[in-house]
């Protein structure tokens, strides 16, 4: 099956990285590598005292599994700064074998980020500073011996950058607003919103700004890769919810949000008992959809 876009569909997982449940989402990375699945993402809140560090996190997986890719779903940008996501970055694509991709949003829980001292910043600044780090990442990755970059919210001058990812890193942008999924559509290589707010009476709205801002900048649409976090849970019997039903509900829902709305990969975040639901989606789900 593919998308709307006529990608073919790919599958992950994105685990909570609670501090308390650190033995469980080892598990769970080592199963969904081996289970074949294609993608691992980890949000990052910095400021949740639950979780532990989801930079530090991915490292210790790609330590421990061998195929599936991982990225932070999404990079938190106003307590991290370009320069050092681009470094960190490259670095997980080299001990990984070319195994990271990177999420990046301009920040949410404001209150949240200046309790860490970084920077509260207003709608507009918050997109400026994303677009002034997607320009800074890519400088950060192209092999140049120098690089300098100079912004209103970061600057970066006589930057020797290294080393060099294994692969080209595709940048993934979670946002929302209208004026960042125009962004997404002429500098990005994804968007990755969660069902939790992308809900699909507004997919198709968004996916337009995504698609006319492509046009508009000379891409074809089908260029940008569209992620989805799809929290719900797999259970026999009635359908309760729109992703809270039977597997063949699962699959229904997914082709739907592949063949109408554009979607190409889909993250299960599992609401309880996340090695059963895991094992469901990969077994049940997946290979029908494939």
């Amino acid at each position: 099956m593919e998308s709307r876009y006529g990608r073919p569909l790919s599958f992950g997982l994105f685990p909570a990285p609670n501090a308390a449940d650190l033995g469980l989402v080892r598990s769970l990375a080592r199963y969904a590598d081996e289970a074949g699945l294609e993608l691992i993402g980890i949000q990052d809140h910095p400021y949740q005292r639950r979780y532990v560090d989801t930079w530090a996190l991915i490292a210790d997986l790609i330590a421990r599994t061998e195929r599936v890719r991982f990225f932070p779903d999404v990079a938190n940008l106003p307590l991290r700064g370009p320069a050092m996501i681009a470094k960190h970055a490259a670095t997980l694509d080299v001990l990984s074998g070319g195994r990271f991709e990177l999420g990046l949003g301009s920040g949410a829980f404001w209150e949240g980020i200046g309790a860490m001292g970084g920077p509260v910043r207003s709608g507009r600044e918050a997109l400026e500073s994303l677009e002034e780090a997607i320009r800074i990442c890519r400088l950060f990755w192209s092999g140049d011996r120098s690089i300098a970059f100079e912004g209103k919210h970061y600057r970066v001058k006589g930057l020797h950058p290294g080393p060099p990812p294994a692969h080209r890193i595709e940048i993934w942008l979670g946002v929302s607003k209208p004026r960042s999924l125009a962004l997404t559509g002429r500098l990005a290589d994804g968007w990755v919103p969660s069902s939790t707010w992308a809900k699909p009476h507004l997919v198709p709205d968004m996916m337009r700004r995504i698609d006319d801002a492509a046009d508009e900048a000379g891409r074809d649409p089908g260029e940008v890769r569209r992620l989805l976090n799809v929290a719900g849970r797999i259970v026999d019997g009635d359908v309760a919810e729109p992703l809270h039903g039977p597997p063949e509900h699962w699959i229904e829902m997914l082709t739907g949000f592949a063949e109408e709305l554009g979607f190409d990969t889909f993250l299960f975040w599992p609401q309880e008992e996340p090695g059963a639901q895991l094992e469901r989606f990969a077994t049940e789900v997946v290979p029908a959809l494939r």
